[in-house]
This record gives structure tokens, C-alpha cells and sequence, in this order.
């Protein structure tokens, strides 16, 4: 019991010092593909399978179905990102050529943290806290793409402490709600070309770190509805956040980038004592956010950036499907894979501005597992292939058919974890 409240305390220290490192986690756009290292393991689905205490970040109503205990994951995350230039800059006045060729983006392994804890109050309650990160808006590349200083990219890192209390109703039926405090941090550099289109240029790029809170919320519903079938969902509403001050001249709104709100539904399939199949839809609604939302043109054109209609990415709101498996091989054996997949949020149109943030992935296949070395004691474990997805488009600031940009991106997930139960 010390042994395992040390190594839960040290995990959490761990957690917070990793909220002042990179975090760069670019799956679903930029959320995760699942949270926690058994949903990982089931290609991200969970909504209606308890997996372990960080459940709760998909669907606070689990928790209560969740045994007593801490979870504690690390994850060694390698994103790949790219873009290639095909054509020469016309040179017109006017047009913002660039420069032909494959431009790669350094600093490509993170580690990433997260953590869990849930404890029962009675039979029908239960409490937990979920620490975790999100980010996927970070590109490093040592070269100066828009003709101003090198590099050029942008770093964006969001953590969330994340509290959660579930109810349950007879022995088959729960709700939860988990209301959510994150931290979020930015900087951009490289983007001295745009300051003309900008309503504050000295707030436009190379101003350090910026930071700002947040707070949003997350409920679920929970419901065994016969022995085999169980059916939850769950919606989060947006997280606001305050205003990146620094990045005023950049961000819409003056410098406002809030987290969208998103709703996940899904499906388990219990057939046998030994296999559990999940499936998961989850809706996240990017065109809401205006700072990544709005295009890059026409309000490039229109609006200086940083304005309330300033130029954003053109994220298009995303859908995704996941499917997962679990067969428990053994009594302390249990196996899992899954496979995600979702158009990618950036269309055709927005490839110029998307250089900073190629979130073009679209398909993951998971594998995971887990081992019960000794009554309360599980090691976990889960990988994550997301495959190479490229997009591709006419360079609108350039004349007409005169060069195409293409981004791509591929990233590897590698995760393991242990359950403490107590």
C-alpha cells in the first residue's frame, strides 16, 4: 500500500514537470486517440467498456464500474511531419512563393505522461482525478520556409486535471461527471513574412512561451443494458481558455485558441467471458473554434490576423469510428488490438497555412495488452501505428496551377503502464 501511494505521488510530480515540456500529441487532429494505455491497446474506443481510471477522460460514468486503484502510463510518442513544395515561385508581385523541395520537421520523440485514481464511496459512488496531455500543434523546421528567420514552427502543449464523480443506479446503469482544469502553452517563431496581415505585429511570433488556463467539463452515461450488451456516450464541452496575450496578432479573437467540444457514443459486445468487442463514434467539432476554424483565405485578405475574423487553419469538424478487441487468454493474461479511422480535419485549401500544423492523419491500427503479475499489481501495455497520410493542394498565394503543397505526416505510439489496486 506505501510502496504503491509513493509511486502514485511520484507519478503525479512526474505529470506536472511534464506540463513545462513539449507535448506533442497529434492523432485525432489534435485530441488523442484514447486515453489511457487499455484504450490505446483497443484502437481509442471506452465509452462503453471500463477500462482503468483514466476511463474517465472518455466517459466519466465508468468509474464507478472501475475497482479501487491507481494507474500510471508513460508513452514514448515519435509524430514524422513533412512537407514538399513542387514548382518554382513565380516571382509576380503580389504572390508568396516558396521555395521548392521536402522540408522535414525535427524533434520528432516526446515523452508523455499521464496518471489515475479512482476510490468507491459506498456501492453506488465513486470519485477519481485523471491527470493527462494533449497537444499536436507542434513542427520544428530548421529551415526559413516563409522567408524570415529560422526555424520556423510553432509548439503547443495542453494539460488537464481532471476530477470525476460517478452515480450508479440499480447495479446496471451510471452517470458521471468530470469538470476539467487545463493549462495550455504556445509559441510560434519563424512568421516575421506575415506581419503586414497582422492587427498586431509585435504579437505575431518569436515572443517566447505563452500560457493561459482553462476550464471545461465532461459527462456519461453508462448502461449494461443486457449481459452482453452495454451502451455509453458522453459530451465535452468546450474548454475556454484565456487569452494567449502574446499571440494576440496570430490567434482569432485576439489571441483565443479554445479546446472544441466533442461528443463520443459507442457499443460493447460481450459474446463470451472471454471477448469483449467495443465500438466507438466520436464527433469533434473543430469549425466552431474560430482560431483554427476560420480559413486562411479570404480572411487573410479581409481581416488582419489576430481580428475576430483574422485567417485561421480551416479545420473542418472530424468523425471517427474505432473498433476494439479484448480476449483474455488467461486468467492473468488479457490481449487487445484495434483500428481507428476518420477524415482528416484539413482540406486541400488550407495546405499553406497547415505547414505549422499537418494534423492529416487518418488511419491507426493498436495492438495492447495486459499481465497480472500478483493480485493488484497489472502491467499494461499498448502500440499504436498511425499510417503515413499525405494531403495535397494548390498553394494559394501563389498564381494558379504554379505550385502544389503537399504535407504529410505517419507516427508511432508506444506506451506501458501499471494498475496499483488497493
Amino acid at each position: 500500500m506505501n510502496r504503491n501511494r509513493a509511486a502514485f505521488a511520484a507519478t503525479v510530480v512526474v505529470c506536472l514537470l511534464a506540463a513545462f515540456s513539449n507535448v506533442a500529441v497529434a492523432t485525432d487532429g489534435y485530441f488523442m486517440l484514447g486515453y489511457g494505455t487499455v484504450s490505446k491497446g483497443m484502437g481509442g474506443t471506452g465509452v462503453a467498456f471500463p477500462g482503468n481510471t483514466l476511463s474517465a477522460a472518455t466517459n466519466p460514468a465508468s468509474m464507478v464500474f472501475v475497482p479501487d486503484g491507481y494507474d500510471l502510463g508513460l508513452a514514448l510518442f515519435n509524430p514524422n511531419r513533412e512537407f514538399t513544395v513542387d514548382g518554382n515561385p513565380s516571382g509576380y508581385p503580389g504572390t508568396f512563393g516558396l521555395m521548392p523541395g521536402t522540408t522535414k520537421s525535427d524533434t520528432s520523440v516526446f515523452l508523455v505522461p499521464n496518471m489515475g485514481g479512482n476510490w468507491h464511496l459506498g456501492k453506488s459512488d465513486s470519485i477519481g482525478v485523471s491527470i493527462y496531455g494533449n497537444g499536436g500543434m507542434n513542427t520544428t523546421y530548421d529551415s526559413a520556409v516563409f522567408y524570415g528567420s529560422k526555424p520556423v514552427g510553432v509548439d503547443m502543449g495542453k494539460f488537464y486535471v481532471v476530477g470525476t464523480w460517478a452515480h450508479k443506479f440499480g447495479e446496471n446503469h451510471s452517470v458521471g461527471i468530470s469538470p476539467m482544469i487545463s493549462w495550455q502553452r504556445f509559441k510560434a517563431y519563424g512568421l516575421e513574412a506575415f506581419s503586414p496581415f497582422s492587427g498586431e505585429p509585435a504579437a505575431l511570433t518569436g515572443n517566447g512561451y505563452a500560457t493561459s488556463f482553462g476550464f471545461g467539463g465532461r459527462i456519461g452515461y453508462l448502461g449494461n443494458w443486457t449481459p452482453w450488451l452495454s451502451v455509453g456516450a458522453s459530451y465535452q464541452t468546450e474548454v475556454a481558455y484565456g487569452k494567449l496575450k502574446e499571440y494576440a496578432g496570430l490567434f482569432a479573437e485576439h489571441g483565443y485558441f479554445d479546446d472544441p467540444a466533442n461528443w463520443t457514443v459507442g457499443l460493447a459486445l460481450k459474446p463470451s467471458d472471454k471477448v469483449t468487442f467495443t465500438f466507438d463514434v466520436q464527433q469533434i467539432y473543430y469549425s466552431k473554434e474560430a482560431s483554427v476554424g476560420n480559413p486562411m483565405l479570404p480572411n487573410l485578405m479581409q481581416a488582419p490576423l489576430g481580428s475576430e475574423n483574422g485567417a485561421g487553419f480551416g479545420w473542418q469538424d472530424m468523425t471517427i469510428y474505432k473498433f476494439g478487441i479484448e480476449w483474455k487468454a488467461t486468467d492473468c493474461l488479457k490481449l487487445r488490438g484495434g483500428y481507428a479511422t476518420g477524415k482528416q480535419p484539413i482540406p486541400e485549401s488550407e495546405v499553406f497555412f497547415n505547414i505549422l500544423a499537418p494534423g492529416v492523419i487518418e488511419q491507426h491500427a493498436t495492438l495492447g495488452g495486459s499481465y497480472t503479475v500478483s493480485k493488484g499489481n497489472t502491467f499494461n501495455f499498448s502500440i499504436i501505428r498511425a499510417f503515413s497520410k499525405s494531403v495535397t493542394g494548390a498553394n494559394p498565394m501563389e498564381v494558379p496551377g504554379k505550385q502544389t503543397i503537399t504535407l504529410k505526416m505517419d507516427q508511432w505510439d508506444f506506451e506501458v503502464g501499471w494498475s496499483f489496486g488497493f
